[in-house]
């Protein structure tokens, strides 16, 4: 894959961003009001060792794995640079802890609470309409986990930072210098973001999950997390297709329910919040995209 076909991609964090490279993550914070801090790390992806990852869907598993293992540790880092000098840092022990009762409550929500409703329901219906059910459970249990955090103050910062990242990222694929004034004039929402992956994931498990005959209720709960790896391979391959081919009629149809959904986990960020996107980003570009367009200045980069 050549440097100018890479598609940067990002992480809203606390007071933050995190922007991902080729080879390299860089993670800007803002201190206080006139401060960004930036922190740049080198990274490897499995792939690169054993080329059987860069197979389509064992890619989409890889990448949905490491970065889960590599959003831990960045948020791990963002939350102890926002703590104050007196409070105890969180170690990475604590934040993984963390984030696997996280992964518990996830698999009970989405997985054990709609499988076994759709299972008491199940009445005189035939299989699909089942697990139909099951699928539309999921999904709504999952837009209204997304509108419920999106009520909470310092979620809504955070998404305020998601949407930075996004603008910033719409500005460099237009190839425009990446200043505050030209990433302003970008949306929010973006094709590649992780919101419509997981709308995707919903989708593709309510269709695959519909047409699978399973009479016991262990086997139900096993067969969904057995298979979701599947689900979420064919996903990434999906949403890396559409996150090309925004531009075609039936792609934007298709991409359309996933920005709906952005517009409850991105806000529209102030200045000093794409000021940091824009330093977490200009960091890579500034090493692995040198040749950028001449109108770019390399010397911006301001921390």
């Amino acid at each position: 894959m050549s440097k100018e076909k890479f598609s940067y991609g990002g992480q809203a964090v606390i007071e933050g961003v995190m922007m991902r490279g080729q080879d390299e993550i860089a993670v800007a914070l803002r201190k206080g009001t006139d401060e960004i801090i930036l922190d740049r790390r080198h990274i490897k992806s499995l792939s690169n060792k054993y080329p059987i990852f860069k197979l389509p869907l064992l890619r989409g598993v890889l990448a949905l794995i490491e970065s889960l293992v590599l959003g831990i540790k960045v948020l791990t880092y963002s939350a102890n640079q926002a703590a104050d000098q007196d409070d105890e840092e969180i170690t990475s022990k604590e934040m993984f802890f963390t984030i696997s009762l996280a992964f518990i409550l996830a698999v009970v929500l989405f997985v054990v609470i709609p499988t076994g409703l759709a299972y008491l329901l199940q009445g005189n219906m035939n299989y699909f309409w089942q697990n139909f059910i099951e699928g539309i459970l999921r999904i709504a249990i999952f837009l209204g986990y997304i509108v419920a955090i999106s009520r909470m103050n310092d979620i809504q910062r955070v998404f305020q930072y998601h949407g930075a990242e996004h603008k910033v990222i719409h500005a460099y694929e237009a190839r425009k210098p990446l200043t505050v004034e030209n990433c302003r004039e970008y949306g929010p929402l973006h094709p590649r973001c992780g919101t419509s992956f997981l709308l995707i994931v919903m989708v593709l498990a309510l269709l695959l999950f519909s047409f699978i005959d399973t009479e016991n209720i262990w086997w139900r709960f096993s067969s969904r997390l057995l298979l979701m790896p599947i689900v979420a391979g064919t996903a990434y391959e999906l949403i890396k297709y559409t996150g090309k081919n925004s531009n075609r009629g039936w792609v934007k149809f298709l991409i359309t329910p996933g920005l709906w959904l952005q517009k409850l986990t991105t806000k529209e960020p102030d200045d000093s919040q794409l000021e940091v996107a824009i330093t977490a980003l200009k960091a890579l570009v500034s090493k692995e995209e040198p040749n950028y367009p001449e109108t770019y200045n390399r010397g911006e980069i301001n921390v």
